[in-house]
């Protein structure tokens, strides 16, 4: 039997199908881009279109799987969007599905990340939990754009503190759980990086790699969301999530660190300098 990723061109779910390989398993690269698909994966591994607000595509991608990675797609802001597709799931008796959640949510109702644990549970299916802190990868993604352009981070996370993990880690973390279904069925891991950094440190290494003199701007909630959605042209369900995070990151429910992602994998996660060498592009 296979394993069907979901997400897979994006910043998790390929190195999630990167280490599974590494694993020897049989996997399945889905996603809504079949040209992307193509481009990112060729014709090493099956592929297959998985749109999860389209049932009539959900009998396709799960043919011959029996075990899941499960993200939520960014723009879909309602938990019960995937509603179906859990559903779908449970009747083909997948051995175990591992979510793409976020860290703390057992104890926070408001992201949809919440429901959509208690709806796997309830369903009855396996699953295996994973529940990083944030990603290294937001600030050389969508937030990399005010550090090239204006020498600055732009985020409304006050003077809070956060354990920034890289989506690298978090795909071998994944992929450890799926190669392990019977092991890890029915658990959950908060994975993050091995120290919690403030946005001020984050911009001190980034004036470090980059030469340049990087400045943290401590937006207000409300001019980070009016600055997204009316300057950044971002969806309103996607930035309501994120001011949403990020008001439960200035209650310092980021700021944790756990030692899962070792235990897993035996491995230590990548420091924020390590990642940013790495990714110094990114911010030029």
């Amino acid at each position: 039997m296979k394993i069907l990723v979901t997400g897979a061109t994006g910043n998790v779910g390929k190195f999630v199908v990167k280490e599974l390989l590494h694993m020897g398993e049989d996997v399945v690269a889905a996603g809504t881009n079949k040209s992307k698909l193509q481009a990112m994966f060729g014709n090493t591994i099956d592929k297959v279109i998985l749109d999860l607000t389209d049932n009539q595509t959900f009998s396709k991608a799960l043919e011959n799987i029996d075990r899941v990675f499960l993200m939520r797609p960014p723009h879909l802001g309602k938990p019960d969007d995937l509603y179906p597709f859990i559903q779908a799931m449970k009747d083909k008796d997948i051995r175990l599905v591992s979510f793409l959640s976020l860290m703390g949510v057992e104890k926070n109702p408001f992201p949809p990340h919440h429901k959509i644990e208690k709806q796997i549970e309830e369903a009855g299916i396996p699953y295996a939990h994973v529940r990083p802190g944030f990603f290294m990868q937001n600030i050389s993604g969508i937030h990399s754009v005010e550090i090239r352009d204006r020498d600055e981070i732009f985020i409304p996370a006050g003077k809070s503190k956060t354990s920034f993990i890289d989506t690298a880690d978090i795909g071998l973390a994944a992929a450890t759980l799926l190669h392990n279904p019977i092991k890890f069925k029915h658990t959950a891991h908060t994975i993050t990086g091995k120290e919690a950094l403030n946005y001020s440190q984050i911009a001190a290494i980034l004036s470090e790699v980059t030469g340049r003199t990087i400045t943290y701007v401590s937006p207000s909630l409300f001019h980070y969301r009016h600055y997204y959605i009316k300057r950044r042209g971002l969806p309103k369900d996607y930035v309501n999530v994120t001011v949403a995070l990020y008001l439960m990151t200035r209650l310092g429910t980021a700021k944790a660190v756990t030692n899962d992602f070792y235990h897993l994998t035996k491995k230590y996660p990548r420091t924020f300098k390590e990642f940013a060498i790495e990714n110094i592009n990114c911010f030029r």
